[in-house]
């Protein structure tokens, strides 16, 4: 369709054609977000073979102190002078042979089978005694700790290697070479930002993502009730928990859980975010109308809602919706006669009825708050304009208002989606995931998919499945956020509103 033509259509025309076109381009937007993907690894590919290209490069033309230095850690640098540095180097490697040989081997010589010595009780004399067998979680959790070790030590190995053969290199030409006392003021100048980030980054390693790892790991695994170390083994199943949560044939109750939860869990994202981000709007802008008296009074209002802890209000609701709670006391006075609606235990469409409508009444005010900031930056001329060009208080807000909010707000509102698919505080603690049924595997009818992995979790130990869901509800987060934000204005145009 050509400009001029989707110019002269009505507002439903444009949306109707905006709604097939988005449909029609999304297979082609879809494959190009994986074809980007691949592009990424064949980058990340090639840098490797480089990197291995250089590694032999400098092997071959160092001289011997650089050759020894592949072998004994820092030899190049104490023969040039560096002797502090050259001993971390070699200290560094003294640690790691130490660290192998009393620790890591032992359990990376077991990560294949995750064990296979089981906790037995045998019997001494009058006495029972149990002979301690293998601990699948502990090998698996050591595992990752030496490989995270190994990996950091190769690090080191080349850049031990980069060093002697940069030190070659600099005598070769007469340059300076930088004593320690030298590289330490560097790392205190010219490097700062590696000091300060070399912290942070160690953190983060250490305590997410060596966790996600694990947990990763985890789901190949039938670490589960009837596998819980140390009185027995897990091991190894391969893709046998994702068969059973995408496949109904073979996972039973189980993938047919999965498959109820993630369309709820969808359609509560869905109605979570919008209901939110719409009706927010609105009283926003009620809010901001000129003519409206004591907006800093209901801007406080608003604030002072939120200062009220989140899972106060919901476990309050959650009482005031019980049978015998304070809504049907109320609706029974004004009926005259005995009220009792089980919100939340009746209907799964009454409950999930509820349960959306409990969340405007916590998420609102978050949006009422952001979009009243952004409604008071939007100029003014921009509204007088229209007005002079006829546009009625409609056509302001879908050509004006509309656009502006959607352009500044995209990221939070992705944000948000994303956070409504993980929100486990709204669900947990008003319905507990009620009303429960026999035709779901250990969850309720308004149970989403990160509920359902905490009680699969605390409640039955099944954390060979709760991983693997995790992981499943990673990658389609992890999808619909690039591929939403990449397709936003926001990103295609960020001067469009500056």
């Amino acid at each position: 369709m050509k400009y001029i033509d989707y110019k002269q259509l009505n507002p439903f025309q444009k949306f109707a054609y905006n709604f097939t076109d988005f449909f029609k381009k999304l297979p082609g937007r879809v494959v190009g977000f994986f074809k980007a993907i691949g592009r990424f690894f064949v980058k990340l590919f090639t840098g490797i073979g480089k990197g291995v290209a250089n590694y032999v490069t400098r092997f071959i033309k160092g001289d011997f102190a650089v050759k020894l230095s592949y072998l004994i850690f820092g030899f190049g640098n104490i023969m040039k002078g560096q002797i502090i540095k050259g001993l971390l180097f070699l200290a560094t490697e003294v640690a790691y042979i130490y660290f192998i040989i009393t620790f890591g081997w032992d359990n990376l010589s077991k990560f294949g089978t995750l064990g296979t010595e089981v906790t037995q009780i045998v019997s001494d004399g009058p006495f029972k005694k149990t002979i301690w067998g293998h601990n699948s979680m502990l090998i698996l959790l050591y595992s990752v700790v030496a490989i995270a070790v190994t990996l950091v030590f190769l690090f080191i190995y080349i850049a031990n290697t980069k060093s002697a053969y940069k030190l070659q290199q600099l005598k070769a030409e007469g340059k300076h070479i930088m004593t320690f006392k030298e590289e330490i003021k560097d790392f205190l100048d010219g490097k700062f930002h590696i000091t300060m980030l070399s912290l942070p980054v160690t953190l983060i390693g250490v305590f997410t993502i060596m966790p996600l790892i694990f947990m990763i790991l985890i789901a190949f695994t039938n670490y589960d009730r009837t596998h819980m170390p140390p009185g027995t083994l897990f091991t190894w199943v391969g893709f046998d928990n994702f068969a059973d949560l995408v496949n109904v044939a073979t996972g039973g109750k189980k993938g047919v859980t999965f498959i109820e939860l993630t369309k709820w869990t969808i359609v509560w994202a869905v109605f979570a975010t919008f209901t939110n981000y719409i009706l927010g709007m609105v009283v926003a802008l009620m809010i901001n109308k000129k003519g409206i008296r004591l907006k800093s009074l209901w801007r406080t209002l608003f604030v002072i809602t939120i200062a009220v802890p989140q899972f106060v209000s919901l476990l309050l609701m959650n009482q005031m919706l019980q049978v015998d709670g304070a809504i049907n006391i109320l609706l029974s006075d004004i009926a005259g006669q005995t009220v009792e609606i089980k919100f939340l235990n009746d209907t799964a469409l009454l409950a999930r009825a509820t349960v959306i409508i409990i969340n405007c009444w916590v998420g609102i005010p978050y949006t009422i708050l952001s979009a009243s900031g952004i409604l008071m930056n939007i100029p003014v001329d921009l509204y007088e304009s229209a007005r002079i060009d006829g546009a009625g208080p409609i056509k302001q807000f879908t050509k004006i208002t509309l656009p502006y909010m959607l352009f500044v707000t995209a990221p939070s509102l992705i944000t948000q989606f994303v956070g409504n698919i993980n929100n486990f505080n709204v669900i947990y603690l008003l319905s507990g995931g009620g009303p429960s049924t026999e035709e779901l595997y250990q969850a309720g009818r308004t149970d989403i998919l990160v509920t359902w992995l905490f009680k699969l979790t605390m409640n039955q130990q099944d954390y060979d499945l709760a991983a693997a869901i995790g992981i499943l509800v990673f990658i389609v987060c992890a999808t619909l956020s690039l591929i939403t934000f990449n397709l936003s204005k926001s990103m295609k145009d960020e001067e469009a509103f500056s």
